[in-house]
C-alpha cells in the first residue's frame, strides 16, 4: 500500500481503525514498499513469492500488475483502483470521479465564472473520467471546458517540456478562468506554470485540484484549494467486507466507492469573477454577515434594491438565489469554526443563531450529507 500521498494514508487509517475495533489483524505488509532494510525488495516475481510464504488470509492492494498471480492464492483480494481501469471480476475500492469531478464544476460555477478549463493525465483511467464528469456539469450550466492535452512524444513527455507546453495553454485560455486538475499534484504543476507565465492565481486563473493532500495544498504559492474524499471511510468498508469473504461469506464482486466530502477552499480559489456590481456588494455584504441567520429582506434593504431586482440578478450571474447563497455562505462558516476552533457544537449553534443543536445539525446535514461532529472528524484529518 503506496503511502507518500494522503489518499493512501487515509485508506489504510480506515483499515486499522476497522482492526482496532474488529481484529486484531496482523500488517506484516502495510508499508513494504518503505521497509527497504527488512523486505527482499526485488522483481515483482520476488514480492509475490515473499508473500506467498507468509501465506495471508486477505489482500488489498493499490497494485494490479501481478493480480492473476495473486489469485492463484485463492484468498479475497480488494483492489485500490490507480492507474487501470476496474477489473470487475475483483473485489475493488474506487472513486466516485463522477461526483468528484461535478463538485468541482459546482466549486467554480459558485464563484461566477464563464470560461473553464481541465487539467489532467491522459493516460489514466480516474482523470478521464474526472475530465468527462467535470465538463458535463459545466456543459449543464451552459458553458465549455478547455482540455488541456499532454504532448504525445515520449521524448517531449519530461516536466521541463510539458510545462512549456502547459504555460502556452494557460496563456491562451480566457480570463478570469477556472481550472479543476485531476489531482492535487496536477494543481501544483499548474500552480507552477502560472507563475512563469506571470497568470495571477486566483485572479486570472483559479485552481482545484483533488484529495486535499495537505503536504502538497499548503505548500503551494498559492496554497491550493481540493476537494476533500472520504477514503478513511471506504478502507474501513472494504475491510469489513474483507473480514467477510475470510470468514467464508460467498460474495459476488464488490464494489466499495470513494466519495467526495466537500471542497477545502484555500487561496488559489479565494474570488467571486463576477462583473455585477450590485451581485458583488450582495455577495460580500451575505459572507460578512453569514453569522446572522439572514434573509432575503435584509440583504435586499442593505443594498437598497427590490427582492424581485436582486433574485433576477442573481439566478442571471450565479444561477442560483440569494437564499441558496445564504444558505451556502453560513455553511461554510460552520465548516470554518468547526475545523478551526475547538468549540462546541452547541456554541456554534447559539453564535450563529440557531435555536438548537438538532437545528444546526439538520441545517448541515440537508447541504453536507453528514452531522457536523463527523465532519469535524473527518476533515480534521485532512
Amino acid at each position: 500500500m503506496e503511502s507518500s500521498r494522503s489518499y493512501g494514508r487515509e485508506l489504510i487509517r480506515g483499515i486499522t481503525e476497522y482492526s482496532r475495533v474488529y481484529g486484531p489483524w496482523s500488517f506484516p505488509w502495510v508499508f513494504h514498499r518503505q521497509n527497504i532494510f527488512y523486505i527482499i525488495r526485488g522483481t515483482e516475481v520476488d514480492i509475490i513469492e515473499e508473500l506467498k510464504r507468509w501465506r495471508p488470509d486477505g489482500i488489498i492492494t493499490r497494485d494490479s500488475k501481478g493480480i492473476e498471480k495473486l489469485k492463484k492464492m485463492n484468498i479475497p483480494i480488494f483492489i485500490c483502483v490507480a492507474m487501470d481501469p476496474p477489473d470487475y471480476r475483483f473485489n475493488n475500492i474506487i472513486p466516485d470521479d463522477q461526483a468528484i469531478g461535478t463538485m468541482a464544476a459546482e466549486h467554480l460555477l459558485e464563484r461566477g465564472f464563464h470560461h473553464f478549463g481541465f487539467c489532467g493525465f491522459d493516460s489514466i483511467y480516474w482523470s478521464q473520467q474526472r475530465c468527462k464528469s467535470f465538463v458535463k456539469r459545466i456543459a449543464k450550466a451552459g458553458f465549455e471546458t478547455n482540455i488541456y492535452k499532454q504532448p504525445k512524444s515520449y521524448i517531449r513527455n519530461t516536466w521541463y517540456r510539458e510545462e512549456i507546453n502547459l504555460m502556452r495553454w494557460l496563456k491562451k485560455l480566457p480570463k478570469p478562468v477556472g481550472i479543476m486538475a485531476c489531482n492535487d499534484d496536477r494543481a501544483q504543476h499548474i500552480s507552477s506554470a502560472c507563475i512563469k507565465a506571470k497568470i495571477d492565481v486566483p485572479y486570472e486563473a483559479a485552481v482545484v485540484g483533488v484529495d486535499n493532500d495537505e503536504q502538497v495544498c499548503v505548500i503551494s504559492n498559492p496554497p491550493l484549494s481540493s476537494v476533500a474524499l472520504d477514503v478513511e471511510k471506504a478502507g474501513f468498508r472494504a475491510s469489513e467486507l474483507l473480514a467477510r469473504m475470510m470468514a467464508g461469506k460467498k460474495m459476488p464482486p464488490q464494489k466499495v466507492f470513494v466519495s467526495p466530502i466537500k471542497v477545502v477552499t484555500r487561496q488559489s480559489t479565494d474570488i467571486v469573477a463576477i462583473e455585477d456590481k450590485l451581485v458583488v456588494d450582495a455577495l460580500n455584504y451575505i459572507n460578512k454577515n453569514a453569522e446572522k441567520p439572514l434573509q432575503i429582506y435584509d440583504v435586499a434593504k442593505a443594498l437598497q434594491f427590490s427582492r424581485s431586482y436582486l433574485h433576477r440578478k442573481f439566478m442571471k450571474f450565479l444561477k442560483r438565489s440569494v437564499y441558496d447563497e445564504i444558505k451556502r455562505a453560513r455553511i461554510n462558516l460552520i465548516s470554518k469554526l468547526l475545523l478551526e476552533t475547538d468549540l462546541p457544537i452547541s456554541d456554534i449553534a447559539l453564535k450563529l443563531g440557531f435555536n438548537s443543536d438538532s437545528h444546526i445539525a439538520r441545517y448541515f446535514e440537508q447541504k453536507m450529507g453528514m452531522t457536523p461532529l463527523r465532519y469535524r472528524k473527518l476533515i480534521g484529518h485532512q
